[in-house]
């Protein structure tokens, strides 16, 4: 379901912000490539390739997240106070959220197995439930 809720995410957070149709198309490949490099990870076999995976889909998040940042906050910077409050707030919840799925995954049965297949699955309930709900 991240490839259909997270760019509806990233789209309703560009057009909050007045970015450009290029600037939010740019910010939504960039989210499909990071889910579809974690997916990689979560699908090979070979401990390697799962890592090599989780850390270009990560190193993609985190240009994700710095676009986010960056370019969309200096095109919602001339816009009115409310509607800045409201991006601000929109992407407070997705930096923090977002940061947390690559580190969920890692300590989950996915990567380290630090956490059980019941907490990690109640991580990611929590994390979709503030990421998706909380967001809307």
């Amino acid at each position: 379901d991240w490839l259909f809720t997270t760019p509806l995410l990233l789209l309703d957070i560009g057009l909050l912000a007045g970015a450009s149709n290029r600037d939010i198309g740019a910010l939504v490949g960039l989210d499909a490539f990071m889910i579809v490099t974690g997916l990689g990870a979560t699908l090979m076999k070979v401990e390697i390739a799962r890592s090599t995976f989780w850390t270009i889909s990560t190193i993609a998040m985190i240009f994700l997240l710095y676009y986010l940042v960056a370019v969309f906050g200096q095109v919602v910077a001339d816009a009115d106070e409310e509607t800045v409050s409201t991006f601000n707030a929109l992407r407070n919840i997705i930096l923090v959220t977002w940061i947390i799925y690559p580190v969920a995954w890692l300590v989950g049965t996915e990567g380290l197995n630090l956490v059980s297949l019941y907490g990690e699955t109640l991580i990611f309930m929590v994390l979709d439930l503030v990421a998706k709900i909380g967001f809307g």
